[in-house]
């Protein structure tokens, strides 16, 4: 078994090396490829795009068929984009994101680290979350941690995890709390999306108007971390340029209700989402975990 995966792993190695050319494209170049891309994928994108086409209907009832379907086209071009933009994030050296992304809102960064306090920033799942990551620790000049989850293919995740130790300080698998609380304990700065269906520590609140199991424990953790929670945004603009934006903490949050505040998360993340639809992660059953008594969304 070992000697198999072994193989295996081996036949990975030239696509370091394909992954490091694509991450030095130019921006309009990549873009190019994503679309060339997503249309080439298109027929193995079969289950991804029934989630993606379930979800377009269930949270944008107000557009017609026409309108859903050119949203799910948009969408699974953005998705397909994002796996090129997670190549340019983990293999691109530092000179060939210059000029990509505006940032503003470092102010109130600053002012939560003051004291040497750890920062959990929390964002909402993205096809280019991690790029976002990445030009927000250049920006900052020194690399952030963030949240992953593992790959469950060994040799996937070896060709990944030597990417993101590129990127980012260090990364924290999804359920280590033991490991977030000792970075946000050590005054590290902490990217976090905590928006995919929880079937765990949550509670059902309105995201798009559906009730979505959402983790309800960001307020806990931040509490036994001793750190401060800045909402934390990134989007492509049309130009194809980045937009990168820390907003200060939220007005009477934590409000010591955990389904209050997971409902004022949501609706922040779904005000983000609507400025560019097609840049969220749709391909995932965001609503899979149901109330009980509730259908399957998906079946």
């Amino acid at each position: 078994m070992r000697e198999a995966t072994t193989r295996r792993c081996r036949l990975l190695r030239p696509a370091r090396w394909i992954a490091a050319r694509i991450a030095r494209l130019p921006q309009a170049w990549l873009l190019r490829l994503g679309v060339v891309s997503a249309w080439l994928l298109w027929p193995l994108l079969g289950r991804r795009r029934r989630y993606a086409r379930r979800n377009i209907e269930l949270c944008f009832p107000e557009l017609d068929a026409r309108a859903r379907r050119r949203l799910l086209r948009a969408t699974l071009r953005a998705t397909v984009t994002g796996l090129l933009e997670s190549l340019r994030a983990w293999f691109a050296p530092a000179t060939a994101l210059r000029g990509l992304v505006d940032v503003t809102g470092l102010e109130y960064l600053a002012a939560a680290r003051a004291g040497g306090r750890g920062v959990l920033l929390v964002t909402g799942h993205s096809p280019h979350l991690e790029l976002g990551g990445r030009l927000l620790s250049e920006a900052l000049g020194a690399p952030v941690d963030i949240v992953v989850r593992r790959n469950n293919d060994p040799c996937v995740e070896r060709f990944i995890d030597a990417g993101r130790r590129q990127a980012f300080a260090a990364t924290i698998a999804k359920k280590d709390v033991r490991g977030l609380l000792r970075a946000l304990s050590s005054g590290h700065l902490v990217a976090y999306a905590g928006d995919q269906d929880f079937n765990y520590q949550h509670a059902f609140v309105p995201f798009f108007g559906i009730p979505a199991a959402t983790l309800a424990a960001i307020p806990e953790l931040a509490r036994r971390g001793d750190a401060t929670v800045l909402p934390y945004w990134f989007q492509r603009e049309a130009d194809g340029r980045y937009r990168l934006w820390i907003e200060p903490p939220w007005r009477d949050w934590p409000s010591g209700d955990a389904t209050a505040d997971a409902a004022r998360y949501m609706a922040e993340l779904e005000a983000v989402v609507r400025r560019h639809p097609e840049q969220y992660l749709w391909v995932h059953r965001r609503f899979k975990t149901r109330p009980p008594g509730e259908p399957d969304l998906y079946a």
